[in-house]
């Protein structure tokens, strides 16, 4: 009896809708942020929700990654993980991933996502073509 539970609640959960942002975004688009804060953002820096429960994007000068298990339309992103690497646009990156850690909220409207945290910090999110 004790298999035939197990394979059923297995089975069950199976079937349950994701119900962090990755269940939301879709998963094969990569966002690209294009406003930090109401004001433009110059600098690469993208996001996707390839697999639930993570993030994963590039950065202006890093790939980065880190894990991600609120239910929408609440966010919780890290710790992040990144690469290491130098370039002119690190102060910008560096920008993106605190604005990255400090968002609790978000919101997928169509080709848009908007990130936001508690003191009114924005991240505007764009699919990129």
């Amino acid at each position: 009896m004790k298999p035939l539970l197990f394979a059923l609640l297995f089975a069950l959960a199976a079937c349950l809708k994701d119900e962090t942002i990755s269940g939301y975004a879709d998963p094969a688009a990569i966002y690209r942020l294009t406003e930090l804060n109401g004001r433009p953002f110059t600098a690469r820096a993208t996001i996707g929700f390839a697999e639930p429960g993570t993030v994963a994007g590039e950065a202006a000068c890093n790939r980065y990654s880190a894990n991600q298990a609120a239910p929408y339309p609440w966010i919780s992103i890290g710790p992040i993980a990144a690469t290491k690497r130098a370039c002119p646009d690190l102060a910008q990156e560096a920008a993106f991933f605190a604005a990255l850690a400090s968002a609790t909220l978000a919101e997928v409207a169509g080709d848009t996502l908007i990130l936001s945290d508690e003191v009114g910090g924005q991240m505007v999110f764009r699919v990129q073509d």
